[in-house]
């Protein structure tokens, strides 16, 4: 069957097969293979981004809020006078000539970065548990993921690769997950490496209609995961590292439960299956010819992809594009967002409030020290590192453990996560947002509390 399709003349050439193989096998390489740094597992983009952040430590936290600054009177230029050397490049229009409340968003983002780097204004807002913790800490990493990650991403989205991932993985992610089989590319980059790669991969192919508004939505807040060495720094804040491997499988198990039923409920399921430009799902592609099989079904429609490159240039231009898109675009959401729910989770009860109905669930699960632990639970929504630290004051290590794995995951956290998913393409509200976190902590609950029963 596979020869049947390499006598094809139109795409079965010699350059076509090397046009699919050696970028794809360079992306996988780069996006998925785990390699050992610093003692972590980590992924070679990652490694090529912490590098960046050695190097130029000194002066990256400077030159993030230089970029923030500059998105926000660029943003207020394009807002107020609407030059024509802006509105005339679609490029530039789209990246600056943003509506009214992602305008004021860029601007308050902006207005945070200033304060927070010259240590002006309300301690609140700047000190290293609020706005210092996402300029000094948070950013720098993001925008190294971002350059690296958004120049190299056309290595796994434009030569074939998910075309035929895709095609092999659909009669498993299709029924089980109700996305394409390209979906587990995603995932895959994501628990290996970091969320905001997957975010940045789902955004830049939602955009490319390859996923439907509900699909990209499910993804993005179902898939986007935190990496291993992640996991490892939360389970350690806990004191709870030689449980490591129990608290992975956990963390998993209880990730593909969420992944199964979430999805399945609103507001994820009123989600259109229309994609960015309207048009209605379309499986036709999904469905494998009856003179195919999965492999050379999936190797045609790989070659196809390879053989639609014709300018590397194009290409490569493409990758500066969304490494732009994502620093200019994104960054100053992240702060301003991410800042915010800090403030919140620091300096109000309202965190507090909103765990104290999970009391009663708690003390159902037979957990100890429920009242303390449903302090965290809701409050992992500003930030997921917080629950860890707030329980390494507990004693049971039951409870440390529940509330470690619950950390991660609920997923959706505002310092991160959640403000990536607002500040792409992505179609999500953020009140669709905290409902999707509420619902991933009850359906994970169970299960979480299930497996730390049966560990200690």
């Amino acid at each position: 069957m596979l020869e049947k399709t390499l006598e094809a003349p139109a795409v079965n050439t010699r350059r076509n097969l090397l046009m699919f193989l050696i970028p794809s096998l360079v992306g996988i390489l780069l996006f998925m293979t785990p390699v050992l740094y610093d003692g972590n597992i980590t992924i070679p983009v990652a490694v090529l981004a912490k590098t960046v952040q050695a190097v130029f430590s000194d002066s990256l936290v400077a030159v993030v809020c230089a970029l923030i600054t500059t998105t926000m009177l660029m943003t207020l230029v394009a807002w107020l006078f609407k030059p024509a050397i802006l509105v005339r490049r679609p490029f530039l229009n789209a990246l600056f000539n943003v509506s009214p409340f992602w305008a004021m968003v860029r601007v308050l983002g902006g207005i945070f970065a200033l304060l927070t780097f010259f240590g002006m204004g309300p301690e609140a807002l700047r000190s290293d548990a609020t706005g210092g913790l996402v300029l000094n800490d948070l950013l720098p990493v993001l925008f190294s993921v971002f350059i690296f990650a958004g120049l190299l991403l056309p290595l796994l989205l434009d030569f074939g690769l998910l075309e035929f991932v895709g095609t092999l993985m659909t009669r498993i992610m299709r029924p089980v997950f109700r996305l394409p089989g390209r979906s587990a590319v995603d995932c895959f980059a994501s628990w290996l490496g970091d969320g905001s790669v997957g975010i940045l991969l789902t955004s830049k192919q939602y955009e490319g209609k390859f996923y439907t508004q509900r699909e990209a939505a499910v993804i993005g807040t179902t898939f986007s995961a935190v990496s291993i060495t992640f996991c490892l720094v939360v389970i350690s804040q806990v004191k709870l590292e030689h449980m490591f491997v129990p608290f992975y499988l956990t963390v998993c198990l209880a990730g593909v439960v969420a992944a199964i039923v979430v999805p399945r409920l609103p507001p994820l399921s009123w989600k259109k299956d229309v994609y960015s430009d309207g048009t209605p799902l379309c499986r036709k592609q999904e469905a494998v010819p009856h003179e195919h099989n999965l492999v050379s079904y999936g190797f045609e429609r790989a070659l196809k992809k390879a053989d639609s490159v014709s300018d590397l240039g194009a290409v490569a231009r493409e990758g500066v594009k969304n490494a732009l898109d994502m620093v200019f675009g994104v960054l100053p959401v992240v702060m301003a967002i991410g800042t915010c729910a800090l403030m919140l989770a620091e300096h109000t009860p309202v965190f507090n409030w909103l765990g104290a109905p999970f009391i009663p669930l708690l003390e159902l699960l037979q957990l100890p020290e429920a009242e303390a632990a449903s302090k965290t639970i809701v409050v992992g929504f500003a930030d997921m590192f917080i629950p860890a630290i707030l329980a390494s004051s507990i004693e049971s290590e039951m409870t440390r453990f529940v509330i470690a794995a619950m950390s991660v995951t609920q997923l959706i956290y505002m310092s991160e996560v959640g403000a990536l998913l607002l500040g792409s393409k992505i179609p999500v509200k953020l009140w669709e947002l905290f409902v999707v976190f509420l619902l991933r902590t009850l359906v994970t609950l169970p299960v979480v509390a299930a497996m730390a029963h049966l560990l200690f």
